[in-house]
């Protein structure tokens, strides 16, 4: 097993997630798997994952029909909009996300995940 520690925020019901899950520990990772869904989130974790990939608007998962409806895809919208949002609808954050010393990405496409690793696995 690799002592490269390793977060998932992972949705069980996702197969790109279980995907994710699946290669991470057949590769010999043994990653901390956070099922978001069930454990909601927090300001402080969404904040500090937004700030190692890019912005809330990165996270927000567009192709659920709740972001179009609360009007989160807007070009204006506010981030702290988006924030409550996602810590009311934890549903919104687009999964899944993978969290490494060497930054945060959300595997879509899967090959994203070489760019957190600690060697090329995908």
């Amino acid at each position: 097993m690799s002592d490269f520690p390793v977060t998932i925020y992972h949705n069980p019901r996702c197969s790109t997630s279980r995907t994710a899950l699946s290669l991470l520990q057949d590769k010999g990772y043994n990653p901390e798997i956070v099922e978001y869904l069930n454990v909601g989130w927090t300001e402080q974790t969404l904040l500090s994952l937004a700030a190692k990939s890019g912005g809330l608007k990165g996270l927000l998962r567009g192709k659920e029909p709740l972001a179009q409806e609360l009007g989160l895809l807007k070009p204006r919208v506010r981030e702290a909009t988006i924030l409550k949002a996602m810590i009311k609808h934890p549903i919104l954050v687009e999964r899944p996300i993978i969290d490494t010393p060497k930054g945060v990405v959300v595997a879509r496409p899967m090959e994203r995940i070489n760019d957190v690793m600690d060697r090329v696995i995908v």
